[in-house]
């Protein structure tokens, strides 16, 4: 693919101003998708075709976003607010929200959003090292590539989206349908959506079922500790095997980055999370509940805990290309209540934990996506000065996602709005000190741990059959499992270029259900 002799830069004004509008709408979409349907989705392919209908617009000035370079750091953009906003700063901010511990809101949001901006300095150091090979698969990173390549070349499907937003919006706001769970069930894995579509269901309707409230026996959030113990097993398991297989490979790579940028990176990112842990800690008033011994115990422990999950959770996005970013916050805050660590130290640590990982795996994907489009580092200086930009990028996306969750998160928050996942988490915490609770957490982290186990994992079907648990919205799993049903004809009917179809026509009606969702329903404004 032939190359630009400069990269674009994302600070040029018109690539600013685009990528800061649709790092807002990136913000909305995961806020209302990781509060009503406790799941994030990947939003570049969203960025990426506004992109292209943008270059359409019959202005000489606004066809330079023909450029797939300008296209991919719009893409970046929009991903890194919508994890950002989502999986890094809100879903801290419900675990402090669920203890009833306003005082450490603040100090929980300066501490996630510091952690995420960590966490996506260390990809961009550790991408293209032998630990983050580009070559490796990160496939949400190829999906991407591969969809703005076929856009570019046939611009027609990048109306596609347009329709998909008036499709969503139509249906969620005449209608109430749920349509963004429909178009995260074209995108998905079908395996996964199908359990988290029955797990809706199951838990919608529970009393007629089962003639009782599975909540009640804390059903959802057992089943999810058994899945996420089980999913932490699996993927350490895949790591280890792909990296034997990568020893045993006679195939010849030059990294673009040395060992010494993966021993620079790693010491320096620990100091910096050991940093931050520290501040969380003053700022959250822990040294009044311990002692001075647990106080600094607590602040390396979570520095380790935010390096590891980082490094699990990204070894896990490249490998399988999916995340098990509350799976491994769930087995750290559990060795947190082993320790006694008393709950406010908790709350913090899972939400800390549970901020590093997301920004980590999304990035790796979008420089994946980069890295395809630059022409897989046949120009190195090319392909440095690309992956520098999109870093500039991803942090604009993730400072708008700041400002954003800053603005509204109360507003969610006084709606008891808040990812059904803390629930899990505060309920763990809660479970320390109630017997009773940790019982029923017990018995029903056992059929978590198998189905989870049965389902193996590429598929993830324990832990997205326990998000659906979670979450009493069963018009959502009847929605979900018509999707899959429409998918798997069309698939089976038009093959690829059906699937290439449904994947930009679920973008859309993510990007159009949600922004009625958040007008209508999150603000009450022209609610009918």
């Amino acid at each position: 693919m032939e190359q630009p002799k400069k990269h674009p830069s994302a600070f040029e004004l018109k690539i600013l101003i685009l990528n800061l509008i649709l790092a807002a709408w990136g913000a909305i979409i995961g806020l209302e998708l990781i509060t009503r349907l406790g799941i994030s989705t990947n939003t570049s392919i969203i960025g990426a075709l506004i992109a292209i209908l943008v270059a359409r617009i019959p202005y000489q000035v606004l066809k330079e976003f023909l450029d797939l370079n300008r296209q991919n750091l719009v893409q970046t953009a929009i991903s890194g607010a919508t994890f950002g906003a989502a999986n890094a700063i809100f879903l801290p901010l419900g675990v402090t929200w669920l203890l009833k511990r306003p005082d450490l809101f603040w100090p929980m949001f300066i501490g996630a959003t510091a952690a995420a901006f960590v966490d996506m300095t260390m990809i961009y150091w550790l991408f293209d090292t032998r630990v983050f090979p580009a070559k490796n698969p990160w496939p949400p990173g190829i999906a991407t590539a591969e969809t703005l390549i076929a856009a570019a070349s046939k611009g027609k499907r990048a109306l596609y989206l347009l329709y998909g937003i008036i499709g969503g919006a139509i249906a969620k706001y005449f209608f109430a349908i749920p349509a963004d769970i429909a178009g995260v069930a074209w995108i998905g894995n079908i395996w996964a959506l199908t359990m988290f579509g029955i797990g809706l269901i199951v838990r919608g309707y529970s009393v007629q079922l089962f003639g009782v409230d599975i909540n009640k026996y804390y059903v959802p959030h057992g089943v999810m500790i058994g899945a996420g113990l089980v999913a932490l097993i699996q993927i350490v398991g895949i790591i280890s095997k792909k990296t034997k297989a990568m020893k045993e490979s006679k195939e010849k790579y030059e990294f673009t980055r040395s060992e010494e940028h993966i021993k620079f990176a790693l010491t320096r990112g620990f100091g910096i999370y050991l940093g931050i842990a520290l501040l969380l800690a003053l700022m959250g008033g822990l040294y009044t509940g311990m002692s001075a011994g647990m106080f600094v115990w607590w602040f390396i422990f979570a520095a380790i805990a935010a390096i590891v999950s980082e490094l699990i959770v990204g070894l896990s996005a490249m490998h399988a290309g999916w995340f098990p970013a509350f799976a491994t916050a769930l087995i750290f805050l559990i060795l947190g209540v082993l320790m006694r660590f008393p709950a406010p130290a908790l709350g913090l640590l899972v939400g800390f934990t549970a901020a590093t990982g997301p920004a980590f795996a999304d990035m790796g994907y979008d420089l994946k996506t980069g890295w395809i489009i630059r022409g897989e580092g046949k120009d190195k200086e090319f392909e440095f000065e690309g992956r520098k930009q999109q870093y500039f990028a991803e942090l604009t996306g993730l400072v708008v996602a700041a400002v954003m969750v800053a603005i509204f998160a109360k507003t969610y928050l006084v709606q008891n709005l808040v990812p059904p996942v803390d629930r899990v988490y505060v309920t763990t915490i809660q479970a320390g000190a109630t017997p009773e609770i940790a019982k029923y957490l017990l018995i029903w982290a056992i059929p978590g741990a198998i189905v989870q186990w049965l389902g193996g994992p590429d598929r993830q079907i324990g832990i997205l059959f326990a998000t659906g648990l979670l979450i009493k919205y069963p018009i959502a799993g009847v929605t979900v499992l018509v999707a899959i049903a429409i998918r798997a004809v069309i698939e089976h009917v038009y093959k690829e270029e059906g699937k290439r179809v449904l994947y930009i026509l679920g973008a859309g009606l993510i990007a159009g259900a949600t922004l009625v969702s958040f007008f209508t329903s999150t603000l009450k404004l022209g609610k009918k």
